[in-house]
């Protein structure tokens, strides 16, 4: 028999992390993304709970804990808020995560503490004006100083996520090291300290949704850094980061379901509050039958999801079960959200309704971390076509 039942411990985690989006950050969260304010608070006191160490080894200051345990986490906080959310998701996969991963000794000492307590972030410079999908498309170089020993940094990065807050600490930056010997890029990883000279973040976007989250354009004028700061291998910038998202695209899916699952909670509160002619519209087959519909969606996306990381974490391939995950998740949601607002009629159009945050927010999980088109090809190419 097949048993999805979580255990203890991640319900327990479940719990505690429900107990904190409802009571800590539901009260607080419009008043941040109304005014696009990054919720240093509630991140502190996130850092606090242990949340943004929770996959990592205790050695570090982790919790010890898996992915299987971020994503529960993920999904509690995202009924809630996104922003919130994928500050925590982004911070993990594809801030400490790539130092995990594939940093020295001596750079998991140095960053990880930092980055499990909640005390500072690290973000993933991977994306560029010209090059998203198209990673072959980076533009970004970095040429080492054989004279210096450094790695020299010039052209940016777009939409990066956690790179521009108060605390910061570094940004992993993909550029061009060199020429592979077939005549493709050779791209690597290097690591990049905030307040490094040459290195400027620009101002804040004017996002759609996640308006409570950092998000910046990076530029890089002759950036020095020690060679040192090489994470990984020369050239295997692309097999790592390939890597990176393959299990960032398992929590990002979770983040997903816990959106599609907060627009079910807040259309069935509604449904049983608001009266029409005489009733509950929560008593009529329309709405009955739209909030099943809701349900099942997120109910189905989080079974894709539970599958992904428990193959994860037991060392089994994922791959394309993390791009079906991430692609049923951000579907699900993106319907949810539409349907919720339809359930509260025109009161789902106003800002301070969760909801309208939610139908926002959903968009960009297509989007975020590979589209769902590059899920479709993903999922195309592992069945052999």
């Amino acid at each position: 028999m097949v048993d999805f039942s979580l255990g203890e411990d991640l319900e327990a985690l479940r719990a505690s992390v429900r107990e904190f989006a409802h009571d800590v950050v539901a009260p607080v969260i419009g008043d941040y993304y109304e005014r696009h304010a990054f919720p240093y608070d509630l991140v502190r006191q996130m850092g606090k709970m242990g949340l943004f160490g929770l996959p990592l080894p205790e050695e570090y200051g982790g919790m010890g804990g898996d992915y299987l345990a971020l994503c529960v986490a993920l999904e509690e906080l995202a009924r809630v808020d996104s922003s919130i959310a994928v500050t925590l998701e982004a911070g993990i996969s594809l801030g400490a995560m790539p130092i995990f991963r594939y940093g020295t000794e001596d750079q998991r000492r140095h960053w990880l503490p930092k980055l499990t307590s909640g005390e500072a972030l690290a973000a993933f410079g991977l994306t560029e004006p010209g090059a998203g999908s198209d990673a072959g498309g980076t533009r970004t170089r970095a040429v080492l100083d054989e004279e210096t020993g450094e790695w020299v940094i010039n052209g940016s990065k777009a939409f990066i996520t956690n790179s521009g807050t108060d605390i910061t600490a570094l940004v992993t930056v993909t550029a061009v090291t060199g020429t592979n010997p077939d005549g493709s890029k050779e791209l690597s990883a290097i690591i990049v300290p905030s307040g490094t000279p040459g290195f400027t973040v620009q101002p804040g976007y004017s996002k759609v949704g996640w308006c409570a989250s950092d998000t910046h354009e990076l530029n890089f004028d002759n950036v020095r850094v020690p060679a040192a700061n090489l994470l990984g291998e020369r050239g295997r910038g692309y097999a790592q980061f390939l890597r990176i998202l393959d299990e960032g695209r398992v929590a990002f899916a979770a983040l997903g379901v816990g959106l599609a699952q907060g627009c079910v909670d807040e259309s069935l509160s509604y449904a049983k509050q608001r009266h029409a002619f005489g009733h509950p519209i929560g008593d009529y087959q329309a709405v009955q039958f739209k909030i099943a519909d809701m349900e099942a969606r997120a109910h189905t996306a989080r079974l894709a999801y539970l599958d992904a990381a428990s193959r994860m974490v037991n060392g089994r391939e994922f791959k394309r079960q993390a791009a079906i995950a991430k692609l049923q998740a951000s579907d699900a949601a993106v319907v949810n959200a539409r349907e919720a607002t339809q359930v509260h009629g025109g009161y789902g159009f106003m800002n301070e309704t969760p909801v309208a945050r939610m139908w926002r927010d959903a968009k960009i999980l297509e989007i975020g971390e590979g589209t769902s088109e590059v899920q479709r090809m993903i999922i195309s190419r592992s069945l052999g076509l």
